[in-house]
């Protein structure tokens, strides 16, 4: 009997190896990939549960009186860990989780679409710039991986946007206490008998273009910055220009908020839920339509925070002692 040629292959038994251009079989690892962001996404579940809720303007809570810096009074209204205190008391510690099986399946999905697409437009290897004017060179380089990234992170978004209408709905039915979107399967099918495919793509375009625009301006900024604000002769510039894109990525997210918000208020309105309808919610024609309306609340940044939010001075009128 002929010895196998590799004990590792003996006991693996018909594993895929690598390809001949140096390229590893990435099965394994997107495998890794889906149950590392699938375990992400139930930790993380809870902060966008709130999240929601504060963005549709649900605020079961009174708001309570507190101070700021300078001594003067002001109204905040609940926070993250008082919110989810709220809900625990009315749907139990699992109550956390609603929404969170369509939000696991959106998770699998965009990384096995980005996997591919990745496969089909593989992205050149980076290496480091080590001075300024090789940084200058790159900025045609910056581009084409952007744009690469951008198709990347399009064609994910479209791939599960319909898992994330549903896991919305989901969690935008605590809000009026509604039934209607159970499972992953029965909500698929509700979607489509109301609405047809298009229900599954409300809010695509604020969504797509949030993420596109930050895409860009987090690149290029970060590109520029490196190019122009960080000096060779700095001894830390290359730790600097390390965390250049992560620190504008934080920057850019804040700018580009209101896209976020619109899309998900997007997804719920004139579903027949009560957190898409008044007096939550007029129905909106368009996003456009929603984005105005909320530009004229002062509302565009709902949702954004989840300790030290202040009740709009607008909405209320401070007792004077």
């Amino acid at each position: 009997m002929a010895a196998a040629r590799n004990p590792e292959e003996a006991g693996r038994g018909a594993e895929p190896r690598p390809a001949r251009d140096g390229t590893p079989v990435s099965v394994d690892m997107d495998t890794a990939i889906v149950l590392l962001g699938a375990g992400v996404t139930a930790i993380t579940h809870p902060l966008l549960y709130v999240k929601l809720l504060i963005q549709v303007g649900h605020e079961p809570l009174p708001p309570t009186v507190g101070t700021t810096l300078f001594g003067r009074k002001v109204l905040y209204l609940p926070g993250f860990f008082s919110y989810a205190q709220h809900i625990v008391k009315v749907d139990g510690k699992l109550g956390l989780f609603r929404g969170l099986s369509p939000r696991i399946v959106s998770s699998a999905i965009s990384t096995i679409v980005r996997s591919k697409v990745k496969q089909a437009i593989p992205v050149e290897e980076a290496h480091r710039m080590s001075n300024r004017e090789d940084l200058k060179a790159s900025l045609r380089k910056v581009v084409k991986e952007t744009t690469q990234e951008m198709v990347v992170q399009c064609l994910s978004r479209i791939a599960t946007h319909p898992f994330h209408v549903i896991s919305v709905r989901c969690m935008a039915q605590f809000v009026g206490r509604e039934a209607k979107y159970g499972g992953l399967f029965s909500s698929i099918v509700k979607i489509f008998q109301e609405e047809g495919l298009g229900g599954f793509f409300v809010g695509l375009v604020p969504h797509v273009l949030g993420e596109v625009i930050f895409l860009w301006c987090c690149n290029l900024l970060a590109h520029f910055i490196n190019t122009y604000a960080v000096d060779d002769n700095f001894s830390q510039a290359p730790a600097v220009r390390s965390y250049t894109k992560f620190v504008m990525g934080i920057a850019v997210s804040v700018l580009t908020y209101p896209f976020m918000l619109v899309a998900d208020l997007m997804a719920v309105n004139s579903c027949g839920l009560a957190a898409g309808l008044p007096p939550y919610s007029p129905h909106f024609i368009s996003w456009i339509h929603c984005w105005s309306h909320l530009s004229q609340q002062a509302q565009l940044f709902r949702g954004s925070s989840f300790f030290f939010r202040r009740v709009p001075m607008a909405a209320v009128s401070m007792p004077v002692e």
